[in-house]
């Protein structure tokens, strides 16, 4: 079991605080100190009494801390943080600017399994998930370089539903009100789709944005694109987003990468139209940002904006996400191009 603090629930900490003789309701202190004031030395956890504080360490538990080895900015205001892990595993956060939003995208594993081809952290494989407290201190240093974040999207590094357990939980503490109290709302997953995994998350008491990476509208090219396909094809991965959607209450959005000649043509955009019409949805229309020996190219501006007005019209609200932060390698999909460890 880890001994991270920052790893733990407010429920998970009644029980370690108790445990080493301190009264059940200082655990909301604990949580408090670790997650909204950001202390990271269980000394400084004034509410705690010396003899808890002193048994807590003897039992080896501690606060953890990211190691930020190196800060980058693009010039449209993007900027892009790498952190290296004490295993050796390195990983990649950004944070988006627009207007007043601040977005940080998060990743949730070293590497990534899912193996899309037009993505740069297939090419690193997966090494291993993140815990949930190295997932929230992405948050954390973010705002500890002086921005304050208002959005969390968990579309970095890794597929957040194949770490399950880690990603649900930094959800509920960068939810939760005596931590950053992120609004639901404002904390979205998006997911390659796995559709049990988004059946489970239908059952949960707490349920974030949902996004999904589509990105085709046929099964053949989905699973040339995205091989999870050929376990999940697109029927059975939209029955299970009606699951969520039901459940949730709350509009889905589907992301889809705009590949030059290969699924960004007006006939893609009339499919695209009849598999989403039962949703209450919205589409992120991605132009496709290349990285060191990808084979793809971008669609152009106006083949974008002809595939977006197709779907307009049919009554999809529909948003173009142009290139951001591409000259440090911290597009969309470019996450992990830069990392040599």
């Amino acid at each position: 079991m880890s001994k991270d603090l920052k790893d733990k629930t407010p429920a998970e900490l009644e029980e370690i605080v108790t445990a080493c003789g301190g009264k059940k309701y200082l655990a909301g202190s604990v949580f408090s100190f670790i997650h909204s004031k950001g202390v990271g030395d269980i000394s400084q956890i004034s509410p705690l009494g010396k003899a808890v504080r002193a048994e807590l360490v003897q039992q080896g538990y501690f606060i953890s801390k990211l190691a930020l080895s190196r800060r980058l900015i693009d010039p449209d205001g993007t900027v892009k943080y790498t952190f290296d892990l004490s295993d050796g595993g390195v990983i990649e956060s950004v944070v988006l600017l627009d207007g007043r939003r601040r977005t940080l995208c998060v990743s949730t594993q070293v590497g990534c399994a899912m193996n899309c081809v037009f993505c740069a952290t297939g090419k690193l494989k997966l090494r291993r998930n993140l815990t949930a407290a190295e997932i929230v201190d992405q948050v954390y240093s973010a705002e500890n370089d002086g921005t304050r974040i208002t959005n969390v999207v968990f579309m970095g590094m890794g597929e957040p539903l194949a770490n399950y357990d880690a990603a649900l939980k930094s959800v509920r503490i960068l939810n939760d009100p005596a931590g950053r109290n992120i609004g639901i709302r404002h904390l979205t997953v998006s997911t390659c789709g796995i559709a049990p995994a988004i059946r489970k998350l239908a059952g949960e008491d707490i349920h974030p944005r949902l996004a999904i990476s589509l990105n085709a509208t046929t099964d053949e090219l989905r699973t040339k694109l995205m091989p999870v396909n050929a376990k999940y094809p697109i029927k059975a991965l939209l029955d299970a987003v009606e699951t969520y959607q039901f459940r949730a209450k709350e509009r889905v959005t589907f992301e889809y990468v705009m590949i030059k000649d290969l699924n960004d043509s007006l006939e893609h955009a009339e499919r695209l139209t009849k598999l989403l019409r039962r949703f209450k949805c919205n589409i992120n229309l991605i132009e496709y940002n290349p990285h060191p020996g990808c084979k793809f190219k971008a669609s152009g501006t106006d083949k974008i904006e002809q595939f977006r007005e197709a779907l307009s019209k049919a009554g999809i609200e529909t948003t173009v996400r142009f290139k951001m932060g591409q000259t440090i390698f911290a597009a969309c999909g470019q996450l992990g191009a830069s990392c040599s460890k």
